[in-house]
């Protein structure tokens, strides 16, 4: 009967896919755990190089081959092998060829993995709550907040403690504008139109709840105190129009294409149809100084200003539903002025000196 040594077979040393079983024995028994320890680094670092890779080619543009291989520390034949593993992912990696070729993402069917720096996280999460403050959202109003959140979520710990801080600790001087937001298609489809010179159709609803289709050349969108503009041209009328997107209830691109006008300034167009629009008074100065000294008190948006007759003073026009602010707003130019028309301004502006003037003479009654 043959006698089988189960305490040989136990024995480490019968294991013959380790290579440690002689280790009392063998001189290089630290060189030898050292080539272990190595081998299984290196199954973890492929992962990390291939998303290292994600992000250089995220950041945009042509990747040269020379350049990820540098920037990874790797063989080109590596890098290749790299870029294979994304296209398994399904990201949508392209080959450049020529003498400046290399590897680009191409847009994809679907957002492949992101992934910021410190400053990237911080500016986006900045940026959306910038957003929400100064009426950014689209129809979604929680699209916002949703990404905020899932940005937040996948962040380190240390990098979200830190970027809570910042956010915790963020004030601002106004309230965020409670405005209605424009329809997300309806921006995009304006977006794209304004883009590619397409002439659209739009169902529009007036300020007066009157509704109507009207085709627009648009030349840009601008958005302005809290509120989301298109500015174009009117092809059946040939006239400049601005409309709210808020009040697009649907917005079609139409065939055909249309040139802009030379030196297109979409925000100085709107700025220049909302001076000019018709208000219950027409307000005609002259003042002396400056275009930028009138500006810091009558923006764009208020009032038109053209070079006055005489060296020095400027023509200003104004469009205003109320004069009660205006004699203020004159007083805090500190310049020379004449009031032009209406009559009741000048009125207003004396009664405001008298006023001043009684009020610099009174007095303090405190002991």
């Amino acid at each position: 009967m043959m006698r089988i040594d189960t305490k040989s077979m136990l024995s480490p040393c019968s294991v013959r896919s380790v290579p440690v079983c002689h280790q009392d024995a063998n001189p290089n028994t630290g060189q030898i755990w050292s080539s272990i320890r190595g081998r299984f680094q290196t199954v973890a670092r492929p992962t990390a190089q291939v998303l290292a890779l994600l992000g250089l080619l995220q950041s945009g543009g042509v990747r040269t081959m020379a350049e990820l291989a540098e920037r990874l520390g790797v063989e080109p034949r590596t890098v290749r092998r790299y870029v294979s593993h994304l296209v398994d992912l399904d990201v949508p990696v392209e080959s450049v060829r020529g003498r400046y070729g290399g590897y680009r993402l191409a847009a994809g069917y679907r957002l492949p993995p992101l992934m910021f720096s410190d400053d990237e996280a911080l500016a986006v999460l900045l940026g959306l709550v910038a957003g929400r403050r100064a009426g950014l959202a689209t129809a979604t109003g929680t699209a916002g907040e949703t990404a905020a959140a899932k940005i937040r979520r996948v962040l380190p710990q240390r990098i979200a403690d830190r970027l809570d801080a910042v956010l915790q600790s963020l004030a601002f001087t106004t309230e965020p504008g409670d405005f209605p937001a424009p329809q997300t298609d309806v921006l995009l489809t304006v977006a794209e139109a304004v883009r590619q010179h397409l002439p659209i159709s739009l169902q529009y609803t007036s300020g007066d709840g009157r509704r109507s289709v009207r085709v627009l050349h648009p030349f840009g969108l601008v958005n302005h105190a809290g509120r989301w503009y298109v500015t174009g041209a009117d092809p059946d009328i040939g006239e400049d129009r601005t409309l709210r997107l808020d009040r697009i209830a649907d917005a079609r691109t139409l065939p055909g294409s249309f040139e802009p006008p030379e030196g297109n300034d979409p925000a100085g167009r709107l700025l220049t149809s909302m001076a000019q629009a018709p208000y219950r008074h027409a307000v005609s100065l002259r003042i002396q100084g400056t275009r930028e000294q009138i500006r810091r008190q009558l923006p764009a948006s208020i009032a038109e200003v053209r070079d006055g007759a005489d060296e020095g003073w400027q023509d200003v026009e104004i469009r205003a539903e109320s004069l009660d602010w205006l004699p203020g707003v004159l007083a805090a130019l500190d310049l020379p002025f004449v009031i032009e028309r209406p009559d009741e301004l000048r009125d207003r502006v004396v009664a405001l000196a008298e006023r001043l003037a009684a009020s610099g003479r009174r007095e303090s009654t405190r002991s």
